[in-house]
């Protein structure tokens, strides 16, 4: 399959418009989509016509309007524009399309709808209101499926993988990843829902981590190996449901883990990974796990102050070498 390098956010407007050309029941829907300030839609009513829909400023609206298309034989796409507006449209998610299966017949009934959200901690000083990073908060439900990818291969298929899901599914996008190239296949491909990446193999510590702060884990990896600590670095590409398998499998034989989000500790995804291998491989451990998260802090309105509560990969690098 021949291959072609691509942003991230080109990926993404990929995988929107095979799969709109693919299925007719595919729409788009949320806040300024034909423009799009991330450009993930952009164009793309040009081609699709009136199955691209600008929705007013109301997530709570336009996100139980999607909830009711999906409902009705649609497979709409819903935007929010930040992680943060997720809380106007969380009772349409959780309380909603996450539980419409189990109170309606279960197996035979269909909710095939994605949230795609922009959104992360490094904020480039957008502020409390438009910097926060809330994956965590969604994993708690189940009925939802939580995807948060690092690259543009795997936000293309994921997401064609999300839409084609009978299930919802709220897909976060980090906005600092938008930019970001790799190489993708140039026909068409999935990637499964619930599988970890090991991005980097190696032996003597584990660190888990996904979107942005996988890149910062990389580098502080390849850091840690100039100094004869071999890190291996877990993509998790999917947080509901984690990949167990693949963790326990990975401290197993390193015996070490560090956890890296930009979310913050508190019942962040590092504290389930966290509890995960305390329930489950205890046993592996030779040290206290590490969780680096971000501050607890209102994130600040600042381009350079919201990177001082946000972790970097030195702070992954110093969790580690406390391990040693």
């Amino acid at each position: 399959m021949a291959a072609r390098e691509m942003t991230y956010a080109e990926a993404l407007r990929e995988a929107l418009r095979e799969e709109m050309a693919r299925d007719e029941r595919v729409i788009i829907m949320g806040e300024d989509v034909k423009i799009n300030v991330w450009t993930v839609t952009r164009d793309l009513h040009k081609e699709f016509g009136d199955r691209v829909i600008n929705c007013p400023l109301s997530e709570s609206g336009f996100s139980g309007a999607g909830v009711g298309a999906a409902l009705t034989g649609m497979r709409p796409v819903v935007e929010i524009m930040y992680h943060d507006f997720t809380l106007y449209a969380a009772d349409s998610i959780a309380n909603q399309a996450a539980k419409y299966r189990y109170m309606c017949g279960g197996g035979d009934f269909k909710v095939p709808i994605v949230f795609r959200v922009a959104g992360g901690g490094s904020s480039g000083g957008s502020g409390c209101h438009h910097g926060q990073s809330l994956e965590a908060t969604f994993i708690h439900f189940p009925g939802l499926k939580v995807i948060f990818p690092s690259n543009p291969y795997d936000a293309m298929g994921l997401l064609k993988t999300a839409i084609r899901d009978n299930n919802p599914v709220v897909f976060f996008e980090h906005k600092l990843c938008y930019p970001i190239k790799g190489v993708v296949p140039a026909g068409d491909y999935t990637v499964p829902i619930g599988k970890a990446e090991v991005r980097r193999e190696g032996k003597d510590v584990t660190i888990v981590s996904y979107a942005y702060t996988l890149h910062k884990a990389l580098k502080a990896a390849n850091q840690l190996a100039e100094e004869g600590i071999e890190a291996e670095v877990i993509d998790l590409r999917t947080l509901r449901p984690i990949d167990t398998e693949c963790i326990l499998k990975s401290v197993q034989k390193t015996s070490k883990l560090v956890t890296a989000e930009e979310g913050t500790k508190m019942g962040g995804v590092g504290a389930e990974i966290a509890a995960i291998v305390a329930e489950e491989g205890l046993q592996y451990l030779d040290a206290p796990i590490k969780r680096v998260a971000a501050a607890e802090w209102i994130i600040a309105s600042s381009a350079y102050a919201d990177q001082m509560g946000i972790p970097q990969a030195d702070d992954i690098l110093k969790a580690v070498k406390e391990l040693f």
